[in-house]
């Protein structure tokens, strides 16, 4: 499942095969812009903005405005760039058919060196003016790995205060809520309520500092951008080593010993939205909420 640090490595890759280059061919695979004509756009940039990837175009006549190709990784998505997957420690880099491409793209440099980007699986295609990106994206909270995060406190502290405008909310969901603080998915979710000792379906009123949590959140998300196995154990406990609780269902807790559990936390205010699946130790994580909002905890 892709999460910020996959979706801004993606980006970085795509950036650097493609910025300033000029589309030679463009095939939107999906209805809404399946006869969109970018040839002779040139691409200015490839940002991510949480798990959402920008694409920003530069026209090729000065009376057009600017576009930005906008996409979605979701659960299984994934950019190819000249035959080579955006290595992830959440996305098969295997080979993907091609009856899932949505995205195929060329593009030329102008010393000649040419690029083919590809993106396979991903949910949501959309192509907007870039002075209307907030259409898209005008949503998220405070994206954890915005590279102003060191200069810009408020950040920061708008991420902490999203958190913290609905108290009764279990701390797993808001969490996942990218309204509050853009790039945290199902796994960091899972690990940073275990390394905060606290249960992901507990108030948030209950879990105490949550800025704690915000400045987590950001460190594992930055110390994690360049490598190709997700890690929060701090690389030292060896092979099979490199997460605490999350998709380790029936096996020690690597602090305690007690068996780690699975379960399901939903959110029945949302209509249309599904339970999501977490991971826990039953001993490190007490506190309130724990028995009465999880459901279906499973050790296998």
């Amino acid at each position: 499942m892709p999460e910020g640090d996959t979706v801004a490595r993606q980006c970085r890759v795509l950036h650097e095969a493609l910025a300033g280059a000029t589309l030679t061919a463009c095939d939107l695979r999906v209805p809404r812009h399946a006869t969109a004509d970018l040839v002779g756009w040139r691409v200015r940039e490839v940002r991510p903005r949480g798990k959402h990837l920008l694409m920003r175009l530069i026209p090729p006549s000065p009376e057009s405005a600017s576009l930005t190709l906008h996409t979605h990784l979701m659960m299984d998505g994934i950019w190819h760039v000249d035959g080579r997957a955006l290595r992830s420690s959440d996305t098969s880099a295997g080979p993907r058919s091609a009856e899932t491409i949505r995205v195929a793209l060329t593009a030329r440099h102008d010393e000649g060196r040419e690029a083919r980007a590809i993106a396979y699986d991903v949910k949501q295609v959309r192509l907007v003016r870039t002075a209307e990106e907030a259409e898209l994206v005008g949503h998220l909270g405070p994206d954890l790995l915005d590279p102003a995060w060191d200069e810009d406190p408020s950040l920061r502290e708008r991420a902490r205060e999203n958190l913290a405008a609905e108290p009764t909310r279990p701390i797993g969901l808001a969490l996942l809520d990218q309204r509050n603080l853009a790039g945290i998915g199902n796994i960091y979710r899972s690990e940073l309520c275990f390394l905060q000792r606290v249960h992901p379906a507990a108030p948030v009123a209950s879990v105490g500092d949550l800025g704690a949590f915000v400045d987590l959140a950001r460190r594992l998300l930055a110390l994690n951008l360049d490598r190709a196995v997700r890690v929060t154990t701090g690389g030292m406990l060896g092979r099979d080593g490199d997460l605490w609780v999350y998709g380790r269902g029936g096996r020690q807790c690597r602090r305690c010993r007690a068996r780690i559990q699975r379960g399901e936390l939903g959110e029945p205010r949302l209509e249309g939205t599904e339970p999501r699946v977490l991971w826990f130790c039953p001993r490190c994580q007490t506190g309130p909420g724990a028995p009465r909002a999880m459901r279906g905890p499973d050790p296998r």
